[in-house]
């Protein structure tokens, strides 16, 4: 199942709390949960790795000049075709523009199709996007989750699920990405409804909206 609405999320959601009586009152508190589901394809992957930004007010600014100047969505291949000028005065990092650069041009030949990844299993489909350089981890898990729509993707990485999960299961030390791992593999099939929870704890919890940030 690819989750495409939110009534995919509430359904998801109900087999959780089935699954996992303990989320229960966290669900009930927080439901319902947002989709924030993007279109598959470059530009959903390119606005993961520009957000992947010390500063989310940078990451912001950035991603808005390359709107400006490949498009309100970008493809890969007007990406490719600004100028070298342009792109050094976006203010991305040496490794991001590369990163970048890297994924339009796979994307562009065909060799990497971003529609079609989003239906294979987890873990090919994070093989296949992480086998393009400058493409880790959670880069790869995000994308399959608000641009793929995968159902059963946790991103343990994530800093503030990890903390949200700690404070829910009290933990006195933010756990570690091992430690998450371990703890979301009860949340199967549904660990992506999992994590929107987790991050909705975060952002009732904190009052900041839980943007994904790796650590």
């Amino acid at each position: 199942m690819i989750i495409t609405t939110a009534d995919d999320v509430a359904l998801g959601l109900s087999e959780l709390v089935a699954i996992d009586p303990r989320l229960e009152p966290l669900a009930r508190r927080l439901a319902p949960l947002p989709l924030r589901l993007a279109d598959p394809g470059f530009a959903g992957l390119a606005h993961i790795v520009v957000s992947q930004m010390v500063s989310r007010a940078s990451a912001e600014a950035i991603w808005a000049r390359i709107r400006a100047a490949a498009g309100e969505v970008p493809s890969a291949e007007a990406y490719l075709a600004l100028d070298a000028d342009v792109v050094s005065g976006l203010g991305l990092s040496r490794a991001k523009a590369s990163t970048l650069e890297l994924a339009a041009r796979a994307v562009a030949s065909g060799a990497l199709d971003l529609s079609a990844i989003s239906r294979l299993d987890g873990a090919e489909a994070i093989a296949r996007l992480t086998a393009l350089k400058g493409i880790g981890l959670w880069t790869s898990e995000v994308y399959l989750m608000f641009c793929g729509g995968h159902p059963d993707i946790f991103p343990a990485g994530d800093v503030a699920l990890r903390a949200a999960v700690g404070d829910v299961f009290g933990h006195e030390v933010r756990p570690d990405i091992r430690q998450v791992v371990r703890i979301a593999e009860a949340w199967r099939p549904w660990r992506s409804v999992a994590a929107r929870l987790f991050w909705a704890h975060y952002a009732a919890r904190t009052g900041r909206e839980a943007v994904p940030a790796a650590q």
